[in-house]
């Protein structure tokens, strides 16, 4: 059996399918996001128009894989260690992709973003100071033009959510039982709902800023499928015996590139295929991907290596896309021509997303927990 990489000698056997699910859903993330561009503010013109559920996939594995990891380690586990873990696993590449946002910040300028040109290295490092510790700046701090949480890497607000579901998780979801877990996923469904049907824009597009709206979005996005996902996992017995890669890998593939639902008239007919996707869909394929088995030695490499990559490649993309998007929008590149290089681009961050593993995320997340987990291991 081939293992999935971990810093930590007692890590649970990883469930590679849904690391491979992890993976395959950070490339479709990419794939929105190069060429968000071309779809001028209209998401139905959006390719991979479903991609940014994505964050909500991700949301709802990270409340499963979170139970699976630790709910039942509680006892030999202090919150601090699971911190500890949280931090170990996550910041590193936090880091690095603040520094990456900063160092091409002023090579993205554009009229795409116009705060760029006026803003002042001390401002920018400021911002990246703040960044990298993942505390959101109000939009009054904001130095490219979207009112961002994080300006210099916009996919950081999930990680600030991600950090919040892990306190919510450490001090309270976990002690919850069966049924006041599941009254919560019920309430948070509801309210899952009521906020996509009726948005303004029909989806569940936002949270990535500290506006009022943003943060309504954002608590919605991660609450329901986190509890959702933890839910699943105490609910539904793991099985290793079925061959559920490749159609579980297919239908999220499908449900991420699926079209707008309705037109500008009924925009509320896509809020509800979003709402169905993410309270029917997204737990079926979570269930898949748990209970299968990979059987071909070949096809485990490629799930470890989805998996390897897939949070690298989600942090560290996005500054390498907005220059793209200020050469798309100073040249007025046509789409033809933004998919011809917009494809090498999106190969090219899978590159860098490796790079980042194999020698800065690696090695770091190995020395700090040598340096700040010897003694806690050793105990366990």
């Amino acid at each position: 059996m081939i293992a999935a990489q971990s810093a930590f000698s007692d890590s649970k056997k990883h469930l590679l399918i849904l690391d491979a699910l992890r993976g395959i859903a950070a490339i479709m993330v990419v794939c929105m996001h190069t060429f968000e561009i071309f779809c001028a503010g209209d998401y139905h013109k959006l390719i991979i128009n479903h991609g940014y559920l994505a964050v909500d996939f991700f949301f709802m594995l990270s409340g499963y894989v979170m139970a699976h990891a630790y709910d039942d380690r509680w006892g030999s586990m202090t919150i601090k260690d699971f911190f500890k873990r949280r931090l170990i696993r996550l910041h590193p590449l936090i880091i690095l992709g603040m520094a990456l946002g900063a160092i091409f910040f002023y090579y993205q300028q554009s009229a795409v973003f116009p705060k760029i040109a006026g803003t002042p290295v001390s401002s920018l490092i400021i911002v990246m100071l703040i960044g990298f510790t993942l505390i959101p700046i109000p939009p009054t701090m904001d130095i490219r033009g979207w009112n961002e949480m994080h300006p210099l890497n916009g996919p950081a607000w999930s990680l600030f959510f991600e950090y919040l579901a892990n306190i919510l998780h450490a001090f309270v979801l976990r002690k919850l039982p069966n049924l006041f877990l599941g009254l919560l996923v019920a309430m948070a469904g509801a309210n899952l709902y009521y906020v996509a049907i009726t948005s303004p824009s029909g989806d569940l597009i936002g949270g990535w800023s500290l506006e009022p709206q943003q943060l309504t979005i954002g608590f919605t996005r991660l609450l329901f499928p986190y509890m959702a996902g933890m839910l699943l996992r105490r609910m539904v017995k793991i099985e290793t015996e079925k061959n559920t890669f490749f159609i579980a890998s297919i239908l999220l593939i499908l449900v991420l590139a699926s079209p707008r639902v309705g037109d500008h008239s009924n925009v509320w007919l896509n809020g509800l295929y979003e709402s169905l996707i993410l309270s029917l869909v997204f737990p079926i394929i979570i269930y898949m991907g748990a209970i299968g088995k990979i059987k071909h030695p070949l096809i485990e490499k490629c799930c470890i290596a989805l998996g390897d990559i897939s949070y690298p490649l989600y942090i560290t993309h996005f500054p390498f896309i907005l220059m793209f998007y200020s050469w798309v929008s100073n040249n007025k590149v046509p789409l033809e021509l933004g998919v011809k290089v917009g494809i090498p681009l999106i190969i090219a961050t899978i590159g860098i997303a490796y790079l980042a593993l194999k020698l800065y995320d690696l090695p770091i997340r190995k020395w700090l927990t040598k340096r700040f987990m010897h003694q806690e291991l050793a105990t366990k």
